[in-house]
């Protein structure tokens, strides 16, 4: 399969609980991330992460699925 490029944002509910758990599966498919800037939107009470990626649409699948099921996180991601 070809490589894309694309994004991945992700915002989360509560940072203490899920956070370690986001940045642990982001690790874990830290091959295919190219860059990463997180901000904490303070006034909506969320954290906002926002992934560049080069990886297979296989690849962000997998990375988007397992960020999905996590309580209190919710991914979008683009591919061009």
């Amino acid at each position: 399969m070809n490589k894309r490029l694309g994004i991945i944002g992700i915002t989360i509910k509560d940072r203490y609980k899920s956070a370690p758990k986001v940045n642990q599966t982001l690790s874990e498919h830290g091959e295919i991330i190219v860059g990463r800037m997180g901000l904490p939107f303070r006034e909506k009470g969320v954290n906002v992460i926002g992934i560049i990626i080069e990886a297979t649409t296989d690849e962000v699948g997998a990375l988007t699925g397992q960020l999905g099921m996590l309580q209190g996180v919710k991914v979008k991601s683009l591919l061009v």
